[in-house]
């Protein structure tokens, strides 16, 4: 529940014919972490399923595009049974879906080239309608003359005017034939000679040259005709094509069905990858597997093997534990915020999980925060509504909801509204130094189980001199619990005593010296660099209590944006107050909200994670027996 799962070291030595059916019976299992066997490189030098793998992805890749392509297949369902999958099966199933695939890139080709002519008539049907007004052969229009110099292209309507001035003092004449969406479109037509005088005026004018594209070279209604009948063909042959498509998706749906079911009891053999070795006719697959499931994979094996096989066993090495995969069990009602905690990192293997801390702690404070019964209400009532969008997040937003219902109570708040209920506990505005105060509180408590939980982890991986003097270790808990302790005499007491300076300058003189020890330069620099490192160790929990103040003070600016929100009704006449109301809460939820979690996140990352989390643990990957379909 706190740490992954304890992991053992399995070696299972099969005859090499019997390998593929070993890789089935462990993902079926699915518990089993394939591990490179460097241990057994010298005995074992032989990779057996390089041919195998080789031909399975070939396969795979060309199953995934016919069923990207082509269209999907009936319902495979899970795989059936334990027959493993021969080289020679595989390398068949492979050419038959090379096959199938060139039929089905050539009718997804000819679809391509299809739907481009259709595309292409259409745009070129669309630009024939700007020359309907022009009953002549558009392609002498626009074929180059020796005496006459013609123009074709738009104009804004509202120079044509101008440009027929203009024009004609050039020798030319502007003859208008079609206005649409502000633009005049136009031939201009004059004697050859004058060109670069009429190059200026059209320019000024706001002149755009239109091409007239070859396949309109003739009388408007003529190349319509003929666009209409490619057209037709087009959507003729497109029709077709899909027919073809459909009978090849009927003709091979349920061998296709087949090959997912085929390639998935290949996959767990072929994924195998480096952690199968073998020389001769023996083969070791190797591996980690929680040591609880061990004992049901040896029944599965039992089960699965008519001939001998050799399972062996064994805790992980010390110097293996940076290899060991690590392996969580979270119930449904953590599995958001474990999500969360993976972002962050994986632990490593025996690393404290900080999952159910993380989940405990993040509600409470976004309910802190975030402390109104309506908003808490809204925001519960959203994650149960969208539970199927949200998925596993529909539990994170209703736990979160639940939590500012709760602290709404205690807060005396609904909807901004604190005259509607009486506070259990307090009204946030009303005194804002003991929120300040319990905020504080709780960042101390939190820094110190943070800096705990990073002892715990450094005696786990065996750093005893970090887990002790160091200023994330006892010692740093020690001064500051003595800091703590200090300041809170000085100000409840008035006074500052021998037993508040001993029980900071004895932790802090420990801190230094292990720091001390631990550098090696030159006498100067190592006084300067153990004093900054010493004082950075100071200023790092300094800063880190101050920034747990940020749960009051959200806390606080909830209720001023509510204050701010009624000021702004109460301008308002009786529709107008409650639109400012609805829409002013809307506000506070989404904006706000969003902003609350992201700064609860901050704090448990930044604050929590950074002192005791290292995340940088192998994720346990099981091999898996499934249908994969894309």
């Amino acid at each position: 529940m706190f740490k992954p799962l304890p992991m053992q070291r399995i070696a299972l030595q099969v005859l090499n014919e019997d390998a593929p059916l070993a890789a089935l019976v462990l993902a079926r299992a699915g518990v089993f972490n394939p591990e490179t066997t460097r241990a057994y490189a010298e005995r074992l030098p032989e990779f057996p399923g390089e041919r195998y793998r080789e031909v399975y992805r070939s396969a795979r890749a060309r199953l995934d595009k016919i069923l990207a392509h082509c269209g999907l297949p009936g319902n495979a369902g899970a795989p059936g049974g334990l027959r493993p999958v021969t080289i020679d099966e595989l390398e068949r199933l492979d050419a038959w879906l090379g096959d199938v695939w060139a039929e089905c890139s050539r009718a997804q080709e000819a679809l391509r080239r299809l739907d481009e002519e259709r595309r292409h008539v259409e745009q070129l049907l669309r630009t024939l309608d700007n020359f309907t007004a022009l009953d002549i052969d558009l392609g002498r229009l626009s074929a180059r003359k020796r005496f006459l110099d013609v123009h074709i292209g738009t104009v804004p309507a509202v120079n044509v005017g101008r440009l027929r001035e203009a024009a004609a003092l050039a020798g030319y004449v502007i003859s208008p034939y079609l206005v649409a969406d502000g633009l005049t479109h136009a031939v201009v037509a004059g004697p050859t000679g004058r060109e670069t005088e009429l190059s200026g005026v059209l320019n000024a004018a706001g002149w755009r040259a239109v091409a007239i594209p070859p396949e309109l070279h003739d009388r408007p209604d003529k190349v319509r005709r003929e666009l209409r009948e490619r057209l037709a063909r087009a959507e003729a042959g497109n029709a077709a094509q899909c027919g073809r498509v459909e009978s090849l998706q009927r003709e091979h749906r349920a061998r296709l069905a087949v090959a997912a079911d085929t390639l998935s009891r290949a996959a767990p053999y072929a994924e195998l990858e480096d952690a199968l070795r073998a020389r001769g006719g023996l083969a070791l697959i190797g591996g980690w597997i929680p040591k609880r499931d061990l004992r049901d994979v040896k029944r599965a094996l039992d089960r699965s093997f008519g001939r001998p096989y050799v399972l062996t066993a064994r805790d992980p090495l010390p110097a293996e534990r940076g290899e060991v995969p690590s392996a969580m069990r979270h119930s449904w009602l953590v599995r958001p915020f474990a999500s969360l905690v993976k972002n962050y990192g994986v632990p490593r293997y025996g690393e404290f999980d900080p999952t159910l801390l993380f989940a405990a702690s993040f509600v409470l404070m976004f309910g802190m925060m975030f402390g109104d019964v309506g908003q808490g209400a809204v925001i519960a009532a959203a994650g149960l509504l969208f539970r199927r969008k949200l998925g596993s997040f529909a539990v994170f937003f209703v736990a979160a909801g639940l939590a500012a219902v709760v602290f709404g109570f205690l807060y005396g708040s609904v909807f901004g509204y604190e005259e509607l209920i009486h506070p259990v506990w307090i009204a946030p505005m009303s005194d804002p130094m003991r929120m300040l105060g319990v905020a504080l509180a709780w960042g101390i408590g939190f820094i110190l189980l943070a800096t705990g939980l990073t002892v715990y982890n450094r005696l786990i991986d065996g750093r005893w001199g970090e887990a002790l003097f160091d200023g994330k270790g006892v010692a740093g808990m020690l001064f500051y619990a003595g800091v703590i302790y200090a300041v809170y005499r000085s100000t409840t007491a008035g006074r500052f005593g021998e037993a508040e300076a001993v029980a900071i300058a004895l932790p802090f003189a420990a801190i230094l010296a292990y720091k001390w020890r631990h550098y090696r330069a030159p006498v100067a620099e190592r006084v300067l660099v153990v004093l900054i490192e010493g004082f950075e160790t100071v200023l790092a929990y300094f800063a880190n209590t101050l920034s747990f103040l940020r749960v009051a003070a959200f806390s606080l600016n909830h209720v001023a944006l509510a204050i701010a929100v009624f000021t702004l009704a109460d301008m308002m006449e009786t529709t107008g107050h409650w639109i400012t109301v609805v829409l002013g809460n809307a506000f506070i939820l989404v904006l706000e909200g969003a902003i609350v979690a992201i700064q609860v996140l901050r704090l448990e990352y930044y604050e929590g994670f950074s002192r005791f989390y290292s995340g940088d643990g192998r994720e346990f990957r099981p091999l898996t027996l499934k249908v994969r379909v894309t």
